[in-house]
C-alpha cells in the first residue's frame, strides 16, 4: 500500500504540509538512520511517484503497479487508514 503526502499531512496534524512532506521524505531517502523510513511508499494525490525511478523500482518491487501513465491506482494500492 502507497499513502499520500496529504495523508502524511494530516496525520502529523498539519494538512496543509503536504510539500513539506516531500521534502522531508527527499531528505530521509539518503538519511542514515537507525530504522529506516520507508520513504517510498509515499506518492502523490494523483498517484505518481515523485521522487523519480529509484522510487518506482522499489515500489515494482514491492508488488506496486504503475499504468501506462506512470501512475498508482490509489483505489487498488492506496492506504485507506485516515481519509
Amino acid at each position: 500500500m502507497v499513502a499520500t503526502y496529504g495523508q502524511v499531512a494530516y496525520i502529523v496534524g498539519r494538512p496543509s504540509y503536504a510539500r513539506q512532506v516531500g521534502w522531508a521524505l527527499a531528505v530521509l531517502r539518503n538519511a542514515d538512520v537507525d530504522e529506516p523510513v520507508p520513504w517510498q511508499r509515499v506518492v502523490s494525490a494523483k498517484g505518481e511517484a515523485r521522487m523519480g525511478r529509484e522510487q518506482m523500482d522499489l515500489l515494482e518491487g514491492e508488488g506496486i503497479v504503475f499504468d501506462e501513465e506512470m501512475r498508482i491506482d490509489l483505489n487498488a494500492f492506496g492506504w485507506d487508514g485516515l481519509i
